[in-house]
């Protein structure tokens, strides 16, 4: 459960950064998009998304902290 918890709140995160992104793209601020999308708050956002598919792919580890053995 905890897990799904921080995956909805960076989902959310990473939401409000294209609702930014879309915001410059209107303005017509391309320098402004690019550089958030490259090096600001946008990369952050789906680094730290990707960082937490990334740890749930390589942990064998179940929600109780045993190995996942399927059927005994």
């Amino acid at each position: 459960m905890a897990f799904e918890g921080q995956a909805q709140t960076a989902l959310e995160r990473l939401d409000e950064s294209l609702g930014r992104l879309r915001t410059l793209i209107k303005r017509g601020d391309q320098t402004a998009a690019l550089n958030f999308m490259e090096n600001g708050e946008l990369k952050d956002r789906y680094e730290e998304l990707q960082n937490m598919i990334t740890i749930t792919g390589t942990n064998p580890l179940g929600a109780r902290g045993t190995k996942n053995t399927g059927r005994i």
